[in-house]
């Protein structure tokens, strides 16, 4: 998976709008908060729009806020909404795909990828941005990846 700076702006102003759901926020507020261009803010939020993430609404009392209670609505699914697919495969099935020989296990390996994606980007919520309180698994494997860079930027490995 390639988390595209699209995606990335996404979610950072998804887990802004999660800090005040009821209240909308304009777009310049989200750009500032996040230091994201507002031209590019204001195409993600149309298409954030039109998957029926957020509502917008016009006026001096107006902007974007979520179309759901931030707990309902995962990190995956502003990707799906963004980006398509959490994980595609040369535009494949996964569960068609098959190997000959030395490399028929192969795609298992792509499977059990899209299953770990799926489990880290499905359990976590905007909720879970907005408090800064990441589900338990996500915490132990963001801990693994801090401690596997420090073995190895300290010549361990």
């Amino acid at each position: 998976m390639r988390i595209t700076a699209r995606t990335d702006y996404a979610i950072r102003a998804m887990a802004e709008l999660a800090c005040s759901p009821q209240s909308p926020r304009k777009a310049e507020q989200l750009s500032a908060s996040q230091d994201i261009p507002v031209r590019f803010l204001l195409s993600i939020l149309r298409e954030l729009r039109q998957h029926r993430l957020v509502h917008s609404s016009r006026g001096p009392e107006g902007g974007y806020r979520l179309a759901r209670p931030p707990e309902e609505i995962s990190i995956a699914d502003v990707v799906r909404a963004i980006d398509g697919s959490l994980a595609s495969f040369r535009d494949l099935k996964l569960s068609d795909l098959s190997y000959p020989g030395a490399a028929a296990a192969l795609p298992d390996v792509w499977r059990a990828v899209r299953v770990s994606l799926r489990q880290v980007l499905e359990r976590v919520t905007l909720a879970d941005l907005a408090v800064g309180e990441l589900p338990l698994p996500v915490q132990k494997q963001a801990q693994e990846y801090r401690e596997d860079i420090r073995y190895r930027s300290e010549g361990l490995f």
